[in-house]
């Protein structure tokens, strides 16, 4: 399922169609992201960058143009090769999406059973590597209600990092938190995709982030997506 193209190139879209429903949300998306590339995607509500997004994981099937990702057809997918698509992703949510019940190293431990892993020992040196890697090494045994919203987000972004993704798909992930803790995620997330060439296409409302943290900005407006839409 994989080629040597996924390497360098791992987002592709091609004259592609994007559906909610029977209702056409984006219409003639082309799209190219590199490895170790970072993207933002901006757009007004309802634009389609969720839509967008669900589209690259799988959760939205691709029926018209031409996909792929991470060496994966879109079009070919079946709820089958989904989750095989996505251990080939990290995803970072606004919200979280952390299990409340059980402290960080059992909400990581989690995402390792569900994704195959077996050995206790390699699983919890990954969990040690990942928390690290977030500035969050000896946090595991605390629960999600004992961190703030920005340790929380770190916590979701080490468990985006568990199976080693090629790419990552960021949804708001500062939305819920102030200014001076969306810079040490950005920080984080810039030197992720730096360190481990690690490409991050993150949806944002945020401006004042794009202005501090340049990269490349793609935009959904009137149905369409648009490359290299600078904010100045």
């Amino acid at each position: 399922m994989s080629n040597k193209q996924e390497n360098s190139e791992l987002v592709s879209l091609k004259n592609v169609q994007i559906y909610q429903g029977n209702s056409l949300i984006l219409a003639d998306v082309n799209l190219t992201i590199q490895k170790g590339e970072f993207v933002y995607l901006i757009g007004k509500t309802g634009t389609g960058k969720s839509s967008l997004l669900k589209t690259l994981y799988g959760n939205i099937p691709l029926q018209k143009g031409e996909g792929e990702v991470c060496g994966f057809n879109l079009r070919n997918l079946t709820w089958k090769n989904v989750p095989f698509l996505r251990r080939n992703l990290g995803i970072v949510f606004q919200d979280f999406q952390l299990l409340t019940d059980r402290n960080i190293n059992e909400n990581l431990l989690f995402v390792l059973k569900a994704t195959g892993w077996t050995d206790k020992h390699l699983m919890q040196e990954k969990i040690d590597s990942v928390l690290a890697k977030v500035g969050l090494k000896g946090r595991g045994n605390k629960m999600p209600f004992e961190m703030s919203g920005g340790e929380q987000q770190r916590v979701d972004i080490a468990r985006s990092l568990l199976n080693n993704p090629k790419l990552i798909l960021a949804d708001e992930p500062t939305g819920n938190l102030d200014p001076d803790t969306s810079d040490e995620i950005m920080h984080l997330l810039f030197s992720i995709c730096k360190d481990y060439e690690t490409s991050i296409l993150m949806a944002t409302h945020d401006y004042n982030i794009i202005q501090k943290f340049r990269s490349r900005i793609i935009r959904t407006e009137n149905g369409k997506l648009t490359d290299n839409a600078f904010v100045y």
